[in-house]
């Protein structure tokens, strides 16, 4: 057993229901408080820390930190990332700005395509340094566990090789790694058949292989006018869940509708829903489907923002991702993110917070951590600061101090 603090204030976000919106008297805030961790790197108690210590004087090999001028909260979960790819689309973000349409970019050689080009022409080795490099980025920010898509390779060698990275990466970080197979992106230009062909093609020859390897438990589909279709990609989403698969949906970006099938199938989350109508928002809040906001996205693309306070208003869960990609969401700092889609949708403090950490983890079926109480994973971060409202007032300008996985500090 260790003894981790004291510090300024924990916040442990303990006993906060997974769904609907939370007021900021709500959260449990421990002054002077200390996190004890047992030999299994789990929480053991998260209690004042003189009682702590006074309650197990067998303690030892607890770390000597300046701890006493910081905060504690619980390490974020990032539930949508892109971050396994090759290239670079600034061009993108300037032609866009510019006022570029989409159509207009992809013709002069940008978008998603150009991602995948990049992707299939890097090597192992090349997506592998620069996939832990941004994780490493991650970490430094105080996410600690990070989903992440293939989806720019689009075809059976260059998917396994994407997913096979993320395997790799996983050895070599302390972080959780999740991955997700997001073969239907979009049909690749080069392939020769309808889309509805495309995902036959996933389906036939790409899970099969993503399971033999098991190299992923999770698939996601980009259903959108420019992607895939709302009938055809419900079956495909059927036909994977019978192979296995949990789901996830990039739903209602741009069009409303998919989020609509996201619950219909059971996915854990429907991802985006900048789109969403007011009445598939309250079908889907009365689900066990995570709504999940994608304000990097957003801000990307200029697009209005997912209606997080809806969701919550209608008793949803909701959980807040950064979408890190290379084209319409390259910033990859959550916190920043967050903190301004809270500015725009009214989100309380424990909103945000709950959005990030055990909220987010839900809809990765990981409901070990996201909060500090008795038999969590003993993941969190600090900030010096003696107040948390600054982590979010100051809009990811405050670093964090230090990052504690499995209850050990990591260096990054």
């Amino acid at each position: 057993m260790k003894l981790i603090g004291p510090f300024k204030q924990i916040v442990t976000l303990a006993n906060l229901p997974l769904r609907g919106k939370l007021s900021d008297d709500q959260l449990e805030i421990i002054e002077n408080g200390g996190i004890l961790i047992n030999s299994e790197n789990k929480i053991e108690a998260v209690d004042n820390f003189e009682k702590l210590k006074s309650e197990n004087p067998q303690l030892t090999d607890s770390p000597t930190l300046p701890l006493s001028d910081s905060i504690a909260l619980p390490a974020f979960v990032d539930s949508h990332t892109h971050i396994c790819f090759g290239g670079n689309r600034a061009n993108d973000f300037a032609m866009r700005n510019a006022g570029k349409t989409y159509l207009e970019i992809a013709e002069s050689g940008g978008g998603i395509w150009s991602s995948v080009q990049h992707t299939r022409n890097a090597s192992e080795e090349e997506l592998l340094k620069t996939t832990l490099e941004r994780i490493n980025f991650l970490i430094s920010l105080g996410i600690t566990t990070i989903e992440i898509k293939s989806g720019y390779g689009l075809d059976l060698e260059n998917e396994l090789k994407m997913l096979r990275v993320i395997k790799k990466a996983q050895t070599l970080t302390k972080a959780t790694l999740v991955p997700t197979c997001l073969s239907a992106h979009l049909k690749p230009r080069d392939f020769e058949g309808t889309s509805k062909e495309f995902l036959d093609y996933i389906l036939e020859h790409i899970l099969p292989k993503v399971k033999e390897e098991n190299l992923a438990n999770r698939i996601d589909i980009f259903i959108e006018k420019s992607a895939f279709q709302p009938d055809e990609s419900k079956e495909f989403l059927l036909k994977a869940k019978s192979l296995g698969f949990d789901i996830t949906v990039h739903a209602d970006q741009f069009t409303p509708g998919s989020s609509r099938i996201a619950v219909e199938v059971g996915a854990k989350s429907a991802d985006h829903l900048e789109a969403t109508t007011d009445e598939d928002l309250q079908f889907l809040a009365q689900s066990e489907t995570v709504a999940t906001a994608l304000p990097g996205a957003s801000l990307g693309l200029g697009e209005k923002f997912t209606p997080a306070r809806k969701i919550l208003d209608h008793n949803g869960i909701l959980a807040i991702a950064s979408d890190w990609n290379p084209g319409s969401a390259p910033m990859g700092n959550l916190i920043t993110q967050a903190s301004i889609l809270a500015t725009f949708e009214k989100l309380s403090t424990a909103e945000v917070l709950a959005g990030i950490t055990f909220r987010s983890a839900f809809a990765l079926g990981l409901e070990d951590r996201g909060k500090l109480e008795k038999g969590m994973k003993g993941d969190f971060v600090t900030f010096k600061t003696d107040n948390f409202q600054n982590v979010l007032y100051q809009q990811g300008s405050l670093k964090p101090e230090h990052i504690f996985i499995n209850g050990e500090k990591i260096e990054i």
